[in-house]
């Protein structure tokens, strides 16, 4: 925990460091309370800057000696960090200190997992192993000595030199301290090579824990085709010798992308069809893809300040959606990014954590690894592509490469290229980074001889991040279909850039059915009730797959919060049009699957918010129930022959196609059971040859209130399992009825293989709870109570993890009087805890001030 307190930082007080760093070497003699570790770095001034503050970064760190040049020196350590005088000219800095890795609970810095030392120096970890310029602007090359008593040492670049208790690698290529890593355990791994499209030869190698070593092959696979695809696509080749990958079982997030070494949560590595299912393999592909992509967006090309960080994650999420489309299904993975975005990042764009993808300021840039910067970053980079073209994009990243290479970057690097190669005016764009909040899209349709016509009105909420926002680029993809279904205009882009503006198609033989914003060409909101009989004609035709979805989305949607108001029963439009799609056998049957899923009850909640209506938790969970039982009654006929269709006789897969598979099957063996009383999900829990059939048997019958003596097997079988016990904790919480819901949850953090401290066990318990959405919202409050005894219990060691948990509460504003007093009094009792720590503390601070 920090000990200093909160101090806002600005973007536009972004200086230069005073000194330029040419070399870095480090030597590391690990004990598990007493680790040293030796810096000698060579500096020089800094040419760009007069500044010549001499600032290193440091957090709790024993300094033990300093020298400049050989002389011993006795700097001012202070809460900013170490300053000292230095010569004017270029000098030598050199330092030992002493941490405690085995002590570091926080996993930032150097710490110590199950007994193997690792790192995690993103976003300023680093400042915990030694003084230094902490800050990714700051560039240089890295040497390191390793000395301890692991059989396996390893940190970035290449191997160097070793012997037996030590190891030296060397990184030739400049990197920021946030992309330093280490590692050092007993490891065993699994080793293969890559030939890169120049005819380098790379060792590959995924370090597992002993007995793990079954659970790589897929993984390695992953990455050897990411590899040979971002040669492919974007022309980017690996530059080292040895690309080595970890699995780590205590990690904040899901990995790091350390030049050379990449770090991963074991989650997100480690996978064979007994205990992963189909959803962890894909997860499982595309995180190694990220990391991976990363080495040319983000680490080659870092940014200029942490404020710049959707420059390297939202276009490397980007990248990896690219890859995923292209390894998988396009239309599924399209409209798995768009569940995803209005889950987590609408909510965020607008409420009490709204902030632009470029933030203007932070207290702890953690808090701002954020759906926004993320998930946001990458749609504006997909709306870019989308007004310039692929060609043009495509020229313009090989100038960015070409012209920034070994750069810490801003955003106005990264749009100055397109701007060149495309000679755009690209200012009114870039308000997409500096603007926070969702754009709505209103449209009125005018048709008279012919000639049809639509206006488009865009608007945006101020939000304190955003007081006063103006009109953006908007790229609105644009379809039009006949009476009869057929397409009578292609997809086109319309770019809207005023605050109104009217598109006009000429030459229509009668008034067209009009498709809009399709592909989510961009991320905004489509005011537009065109009536269920249009949405059921869309279901029908629409030839774009995503706009096809949409359709029955709103159709879904709207007929539940209908009935959540005790307005309605279940809408035969819908019930028919889901018919349709099961019956529809040319359908890909991963799209089938998603289409058949309901809205979430949060984004439910905020539909109905939106509309002017206080959203009822326990009526918007019946309200689906009833759907679903609807649907199984009206689909009765179909749900068999869907389950024999579906069922893979070839050996497992992760591929696509038999995923698809399963997909569909657990979507109609879900139905199923609430016909049969779960006796088919029984049988396939009995007969299951892999995780993904066991755990959504598993889910059915709990579903349906049974399922106790499958419940007590599962966890006999895989109780050694850490990632399947993960699975068997959150599953509980996830499938319970509102009512059950904190009880369950409640008796979980009790049980003897509650490992709170393991964030992966945390997040399962807790975060289930808080997206098991009528459960959390418990009129009693108990479920607000519940996490907050956990969050305060979290905060004083794992502060990062805590912060983020504490988004659970980010809605609060939209629920009725009563649950709104509950919450705002956990909060309060949040930002009493003494010694809170900054990431939390800002967290809370944000939310209470919706």
């Amino acid at each position: 925990m920090k000990d200093t307190a909160p101090q806002t930082i600005h973007l536009k007080d972004y200086a230069p460091f005073g000194f330029v760093v040419e070399s870095v070497h480090l030597t590391f003699r690990l004990d598990p309370h007493a680790t040293r570790v030796a810096s000698r770095i060579a500096f020089r001034p800094n040419p760009e800057t007069s500044d010549r503050e001499f600032l290193l970064h440091g957090e709790n760190l024993k300094l033990i000696r300093a020298a400049i040049d050989g002389k011993v020196v006795a700097p001012g350590i202070t809460k900013r960090g170490l300053t000292c005088p230095v010569p004017d000219g270029p000098f030598v800095w050199e330092a030992e200190v002493e941490i405690d890795p085995a002590g570091n609970t926080a996993l930032e810095g150097l710490y110590v997992s199950n007994g193997m030392y690792c790192t995690q120096c993103e976003a300023e970890g680093f400042r915990k192993i030694t003084f230094y310029p902490d800050r990714p602007d700051v560039m240089a090359p890295f040497s390191v000595r390793i000395e301890g008593p692991q059989p396996v040492l390893l940190s970035n670049g290449n191997p160097a030199a070793s012997g037996e208790g030590w190891a030296e690698w060397h990184d030739p290529w400049p990197k920021p301290s946030y992309l330093f890593a280490l590692v050092a355990g007993d490891l065993v791994a699994h080793s293969d090579r890559f030939t890169t499209v120049s005819g380098r030869e790379v060792a590959l190698n995924l370090w597992v824990r002993p007995g793990d070593e079954g659970k790589c092959a897929f993984a390695m696979d992953a990455l050897k085709r990411a590899m040979r695809w971002d040669e492919e696509v974007y022309g980017r080749e690996y530059d080292l010798d040895v690309f080595n990958i970890v699995a780590v079982d205590d990690f904040n997030m899901g990995a790091m992308e350390n030049k050379g070494l990449n770090i991963f949560n074991s989650s997100a590595v480690l996978a064979s069809p007994e205990t992963s299912t189909d959803a962890n393999f894909e997860r499982i592909e595309a995180i190694i893809a990220h990391e991976y992509f990363h080495n040319w967006t983000g680490n080659r090309i870092t940014c200029r300040d942490w404020f710049q960080l959707c420059l390297k994650e939202g276009l490397t999420v980007f990248r990896d959606a690219q890859f995923t489309a292209d390894m998988r299904s396009a239309a599924v993975k399209r409209i798995s990014d768009v569940i995803d975005l209005r889950a987590r990042q609408f909510p965020e764009d607008q409420g009490p954590l709204a902030h632009p993808v470029r933030p203007e300021s932070f207290q702890e840039i953690n808090n701002f690894y954020t759906a926004t910067v993320y998930e946001k970053g990458a749609e504006v980079i997909g709306m870019l592509r989308r007004l310039v073209g692929g060609a043009a994009y495509a020229e313009a990243l090989d100038l960015y490469f070409a012209r920034h290479d070994g750069q810490a970057c801003t955003i106005e690097d990264w749009l100055s290229v397109f701007a060149e190669v495309t000679g755009r005016d690209l200012s009114q764009f870039k308000r997409w980074y500096s603007q926070a909040g969702t754009p709505r899209l209103s449209v009125k349709e005018e048709y008279d001889s012919g000639t049809y016509t639509l206006t488009f009105t865009q608007s945006t909420r101020p939000t304190k991040a955003s007081p006063d926002p103006q009109p953006q680029v908007i790229p609105i993809a644009v379809g039009l279909l006949g009476p009869n279904g057929d397409e009578v205009r292609e997809t086109e882009i319309l770019e809207m850039t005023q605050p109104s503006q009217s598109f006009t198609f000429e030459g229509l033989a009668a008034r067209p059915v009009p498709s809009i914003l399709r592909g989510f060409s961009a991320p905004a909101i489509l005011d537009r009730d065109p009536g269920d009989d249009e949405r059921a004609f869309l279901l029908a035709h629409d030839t774009d797959p995503f706009n096809r979805w949409e359709a029955g989305r709103m159709l879904a949607r709207d007929t539940l919060m209908a009935m959540a108001t005790g307005k309605a029963t279940p809408a035969s439009d819908y019930l028919d049009g889901m018919l349709a799609v099961l019956r529809d056998d040319t359908l890909d049957p991963a799209y089938r699957a998603l289409m058949l899923g309901q809205p979430g009850q949060s984004e439910l909640a905020g539909a109905l918010h939106e509309a002017g209506h206080v959203p009822d938790p326990d009526a918007i969970w019946r309200a689906g129930e009833t759907l679903k039982q609807a649907l199984a009654e009206h689909a009765r006929d179909e749900l068999a022959q869907i389950l024999a269709a579906c069922r893979v006789e070839a050996p497992f897969s992760p591929d696509a196609d038999q995923a698809g598979r399963r997909a569909l099957g657990g979507a109609a063996l879900a139905l199923m059971t609430r016909l049969d009383d779960g006796a088919r999900a029984a049988a396939q829990y009995g007969a299951a040859d892999n995780m993904t059939l066991q755990l959504s048997a598993l889910a059915c019958l709990l579903d349906a209130g049974k399922g106790e003596a499958e419940l007590a097997a599962f966890h006999d079988q895989w109780r050694h399992d850490r990632l399947v016990m993960d699975k068997w904790f959150g599953l509980q919480i996830a499938q319970a009825a509102p009512e059950r819901a904190v009880p369950v949850a409640r008796a979980l953090t009790e049980h003897a293989d509650f490992k709170w401290k393991n964030p992966n066990r945390f997040r399962a318990v807790l975060g289930a709870l808080a997206a098991n959405h009528a459960g959390f919202h418990a009129a009693d409050g108990s479920g607000y109570a519940l996490l907050t005894d956990w969050l305060i219990r979290l905060d004083p060691l794992n502060p990062q993890t805590t912060a983020r948990m504490c988004s659970a509460f980010q809605t609060w504003r939209r629920y009725d009087a009563s649950r709104q007093a509950l919450i705002g009094a956990q909060l309060e009792r949040i930002a009493a805890v003494p010694g809170l720590s900054g990431d939390t503390a800002e967290m809370i601070a944000r939310i209470r001030a919706a």
